[in-house]
């Protein structure tokens, strides 16, 4: 069971949640994630319609990515 008392969280580290990751997930969760992400990311980054472009730049911004 995990420790859910402040000071670990204070002591949490990226290293220790991809360990927790990594022992919880399944290879096949893993896999869909990473496609998850490579399609967003394709998305994000090759869509020009403007109309289209545009919204994924507003949504770019709300999610806290500076493009410009």
């Amino acid at each position: 069971m995990q420790d859910d008392t402040p000071a670990a969280r204070a002591t949490d580290s990226v290293h220790d949640r991809i360990e927790r990751a990594r022992a919880s997930l399944t290879g096949p969760q893993i896999a869909i994630a990473v496609a998850l992400v490579a399609a967003l990311g394709f998305t994000l980054l090759f869509v020009q319609d403007p109309m289209l472009h545009d919204s994924l730049h507003n949504f770019r911004h709300s999610a806290g990515i500076t493009c410009h």
